[in-house]
């Protein structure tokens, strides 16, 4: 696999920058996975020729981190809030909704491949429960009327 110039050029400056070559490893494959939506297993040992490292080592990390995906996922990745302090407020009513809205489970995409809703265990926001993250966004303080609004805007995209 080889990857297109524009990001092994964004590659280069995260690995130069960064304090050893393992220390590079997450911003790398954050990096590529913006780019491809999600780590496939040529992406991830053309990462660890890159940055002189183990296979095993690039995947552990991989498979460890919630935040990479190794299949596919939709445009959009919408990530709602379960622990305690959101479920104190509402999270699981918020589920349902946001379930029915999609016609999906957690983990699973809509049909248009627009949107893949995934289960958080925090998202670190208690005091503005309950929340999601839309991509890289926090919503706070939902309402369904929010979340109804979040979600056809991400539809339209």
């Amino acid at each position: 696999m080889n990857f297109p110039e524009q990001l092994k050029a964004r590659l280069d400056a995260i690995i130069s920058s960064s304090e050893t070559r393992q220390s590079a490893l997450i911003p790398v494959l954050r990096e590529i996975q913006n780019e491809y939506g999600h780590l496939s297993n040529e992406s991830m040992e053309k990462t660890a020729d890159m940055l002189g490292l183990p296979p095993s080592s690039v995947q552990n990390v991989a498979t460890f981190y919630t935040m990479f995906f190794r299949q596919p996922v939709g445009k959009h990745v919408v990530w709602l809030c379960r622990t305690l302090a959101c479920a104190l407020r509402g999270a699981e009513q918020m589920e349902h909704h946001v379930c029915e809205r999609l016609g999906v489970k957690f983990g699973e995409t809509t049909a248009d491949g627009q949107i893949t809703l995934m289960e958080a265990e925090c998202l670190a926001s208690c005091g503005t429960a309950p929340v999601m993250l839309v991509d890289d966004t926090l919503e706070e303080n939902l309402t369904r009327e929010r979340v109804d609004k979040l979600l056809e805007e991400l539809r339209k995209d």
